[in-house]
């Protein structure tokens, strides 16, 4: 036992994506996972469902694994296992919803056995958090897919009478799986997108979006800050080399400063103090003299001709 001081390492994604059928998960899922490692070939998707992944081919040379019933814990493991052998860098599991509620999942195995309820699910909940681990442990970024149904509460009116009321859309997993989570979306029937939880703080609270391969590679972004554990080699890691990372992207690379301030995690109102930071170093830097310093819009791209924005 080791008391050492707390370190942001660089870190593999656990993504979450839920909707009802025909919400985008499977689509979703691929252009994130593109945008994320940014080639098809690293890319698996372990398909529960009947080929779907296999309906947008036309994307990208990606990988499939076609897991079909019993939709055992175990079944899904050694899917994760071979993805993972075969060096694959994303692997999608579209859905875990069958693992739960599927033929040979948890509560079709729980419906089959006899004796009491208790003894079952003492021997039921350690497979299931084998699945659960096996995930989290996983040392490629792993995206999953989940439905959603209505779901239904009891409650009762004025004059006590029981009733059935909609309480809104519910995942079909088992409850409290969006807590292992790095970010957790929810797609509506038109495919935007909004999160339910964002350890990121790219997401949360902001206007609902389209997912697209920007949004894997600002993720990527997120998850690579920090220590590499293969290197030693530190980045980011307290607010000064925040600052001064923030202040050389967007001088260097003429990034808009809405990414600058996400990657980085520079607040909003200090908007024109790191504007200013970055003009001062591009002239001490690049143009010493200070007469060929490059102009810059109000959001803090360069606007002459020889730099671009993303």
């Amino acid at each position: 036992m080791k008391l050492q001081k707390a370190t942001r390492k660089k870190v593999k994604l656990r993504l979450g994506i839920s909707a009802v059928a025909g919400g985008g998960k499977t689509f979703s899922a691929l252009k994130l996972a593109k945008g994320l490692v940014g080639n098809w070939s690293k890319i698996v998707v372990i398909d529960t469902e009947n080929g779907s992944a296999s309906l947008y081919s036309n994307l990208g040379e990606f990988n499939t694994i076609e897991l079909n019933a019993p939709y055992s814990p175990e079944r899904y493991i050694e899917a994760i296992k071979a993805c993972e052998n075969a060096g694959m860098e994303c692997i999608i599991i579209d859905s875990i919803t069958h693992e739960w509620d599927g033929e040979g999942g948890i509560i079709n195995i729980s419906n089959s056995m006899t004796g009491n309820s208790f003894t079952n699910w003492a021997k039921l909940t350690p497979r299931h958090d084998a699945f659960i681990n096996a995930i989290l442990q996983s040392k490629c970024h792993i995206i999953t897919t989940v439905r959603r149904k209505q779901d239904y509460e009891v409650t009762k009116d004025n004059s006590g009478k029981l009733k059935v009321e909609k309480a809104g859309l519910k995942e079909i997993t088992r409850e409290g799986f969006e807590y292992e989570l790095t970010v957790n979306f929810n797609l509506d029937e038109k495919h935007n997108c909004t999160a339910s939880k964002d350890r990121t703080s790219l997401f949360m609270d902001k206007p609902q979006f389209i997912i697209t391969e920007d949004t894997g590679k600002l993720i990527l972004d997120w998850c690579e800050l920090g220590i590499d554990d293969h290197s030693g080699k530190i980045e980011l890691t307290d607010k000064h080399e925040k600052w001064n990372g923030a202040v050389k992207a967007l001088a260097d690379n003429a990034t808009t400063i809405e990414k600058v301030e996400k990657v980085y995690f520079i607040n909003a109102e200090n908007r024109e103090k790191l504007i200013t930071a970055a003009i001062e170093y591009d002239v001490a830097t690049t143009h010493p003299d200070g007469k060929n310093a490059p102009q810059r819009s109000p959001n803090g791209s360069v606007i002459d001709g020889n730099k671009t924005d993303f």
